[in-house]
């Protein structure tokens, strides 16, 4: 047994692994506030402030998608109704539509995912695991200067 081993629940404390836990579940009903104020007040933890570190860049992403889904929205909106008082007979707007439905699972989607990706690492995070979110942990990791491995393994005593 010479390879890496797990790094496990005991390697955090209880107070660290809450902390990180509702980093996770508060973005849920705080948005981007919620990490970041756990991020803010726990910077002397390196558990806790990487996974807020994450949770607040989920959010980040997930706002500004939604962004970009309204912006899609009101200017086909605003389009429609453009083409609609420009003088001809009121027709079809097949583009609004069309759309619609498009930008409703647009917003449903992203709603889903980042549920299951909160509750999902939430979990990780009470078990005292240090879990990369996909892409957004690697960023984190080089936001707070740790190393591809620092916290993930620990080495196995020789015997």
């Amino acid at each position: 047994m010479n390879g890496p081993t797990q790094v496990n629940w005991l390697d955090t404390t209880p107070d660290e692994r809450t902390m990180a836990t509702l980093a996770h579940v508060l973005q849920l009903i705080g948005s981007w506030i919620a990490p970041l104020i756990i991020f803010l007040i726990r910077r002397q933890s390196r558990f806790v402030s990487f996974h807020a570190l994450q949770a607040l860049l989920l959010q980040i992403i997930h706002t500004i998608i939604a962004i970009m889904l309204m912006v899609l929205w009101f200017v086909t909106i605003f389009t429609t109704v453009f083409q609609q008082t420009s003088g001809k007979p009121p027709s079809f707007p097949p583009a609004l539509f069309l759309l619609f439905p498009l930008v409703w699972i647009g917003f449903m989607a992203l709603w889903v995912g980042t549920l299951v990706i909160a509750i999902m690492y939430a979990i990780k995070a009470g078990r005292g695991e240090w879990a990369d979110y996909p892409v957004l942990g690697k960023l984190a990791r080089k936001m707070l200067k740790m190393g591809p491995m620092e916290g993930r393994f620990a080495p196995t005593p020789q015997m």
